[in-house]
Parts: structure tokens; sequence; C-alpha cells
């Protein structure tokens, strides 16, 4: 049996913690906020799936919880993932180490160490952009290497999500400030909630043999209505 540390109590740790569960694995899911953990385990898993899974362990986040996994997932604030996976790969020897996306915020603190850490060690690590291995992504990557479309001439990616869903899924938030989604140096802002946007274009230009990024450019479109929200949406492209 397959042994997963989650970290992070929030709305994508219980996510991973039912996904690991699915497949029959043994779960630890730590949060150093003991409110959360007990918000876990009355209201969002049993609310999501039905009722809470005993086999779930919740504790928090200590070496001893990480020294015998076989894979941790990091679902915490895009400001504490480096530091929480040095403190993971200098303590621990995952084979799989899973940090949801952002890696960081835009400042990329801690970037260079942690790459240097990755390297020495034996751990795969993997950022959280699922959307590079959708089926339909799969899809137009074997379109594209048959060659039957022709000549790449432009790739565009969108990604136009409000955060209203984000804030459906943590009810117990009131707003952006409450968390790090209204800071963009701690990896919130358009920037890095929208980062799918750039890791799928990313993927593609790879994959339609274009290159390294060589110059980036953004705009903003801001959506205005009437009534108490002044801002109805607002995207980066």
């Amino acid at each position: 049996m397959q042994k997963v540390t989650i970290v992070g109590a929030g709305s994508i740790g219980n996510h991973l913690a039912n996904a690991c569960r699915s497949h029959n694995w043994a779960v630890t899911l730590v949060d150093s906020d003991p409110a959360a953990l007990e918000r876990t385990k009355s209201s969002i898993y049993p609310g999501r799936y039905g009722a809470w899974d005993e086999q779930i362990r919740l504790g928090p986040p200590t070496d001893n919880n990480f020294a015998d996994a076989d894979a941790v997932f990091i679902g915490t604030p895009p400001d504490t993932h480096l530091p929480i996976a040095l403190r993971i790969l200098k303590n621990a020897s995952p084979r799989l180490l899973l940090i949801e996306k952002p890696l960081c915020g835009p400042g990329l603190e801690l970037c260079d160490e942690f790459f240097r850490k990755v390297q020495q060690g034996s751990t795969k690590v993997v950022v959280g952009y699922n959307h590079s291995v959708a089926r339909c992504t799969l899809a137009v990557e074997e379109a594209l290497r048959s060659g039957n479309l022709g000549p790449v001439l432009s790739i565009s990616s969108r990604t136009r999500e409000h955060w209203g869903g984000i804030f459906k899924a943590h009810p117990w938030l009131t707003g952006p400030s409450d968390t790090y989604l209204g800071f963009y140096r701690r990896g919130g802002g358009a920037l890095g909630e929208h980062s799918h946007a750039l890791h799928i274009w990313q993927h593609f230009a790879h994959v339609a043999g274009a290159g390294r990024v060589k110059e980036v450019s953004a705009t903003l479109d801001l959506v205005y209505r009437r009534g108490p929200s002044t801002i109805k949406s607002h995207y980066w492209h």
C-alpha cells in the first residue's frame, strides 16, 4: 500500500486525500492549524464525499509524518511551497513530491536552492499543472506531431476563471484579503491563479518546437458593472 502525506487541509488537500483513498492508499493529512484539521473532519470532507473517512490520519506537519511517505503532496499557499518542500527533501526521501501550482511567488525566492536540492536527490518533483496531461492535450500533441495541421503560426492560451469559485470552495474565507489570493507577491492575483494558461501555452510551444520563451508581455482587461461590486472580473492574457 502506498503511503501518502498531504500538507494543507484546505480545499485541494481534501480533494487529494479523497483521490488517494479511492486508490486505497494510506493517507496522512497534516496542517499547522488545528482548526483546519477539525474543519476537514467535521465539514469539508463529509460535505463533499458523504462521510468522513476514518482511515485518514490527521496531525501536525512533523518530520515523523514525512519520514516513511512514498509520496508527499503540498497543497498550501504558494509562498509556503518551497520552504515546506526544502524541509521535506532535507529530512525525508519520498519517491514523489507534488507541489500545487504556482510553484512559488513571482519573486522566485528559494528557487535556486530548491533546484539544487532536487538535482542532488532521487525524489521526482512535479508541479500540479494537470492540463498538460489531459486527454484533449494528448490528442492535440498527436495532431501537432503528425504534421497534418501544417506549420504552427501562433499559439493562444486563455484561462478565464473568476475567483468566486475558489471562495465557494472555501466558505470560511470572507474575501481575498483573508488568504494569499489578494497578494500577488504571495502567488495570488491573476498571474498566479491563471498560471495554468502560461503553462499550457509553454507546453504546446515545446511540442511545436518553437523553442524557449524570449519575451513576455501582458494586458489586463477590466470589466465594470453597476452595483456594490465595481469590478466584475479581471483577466491576464
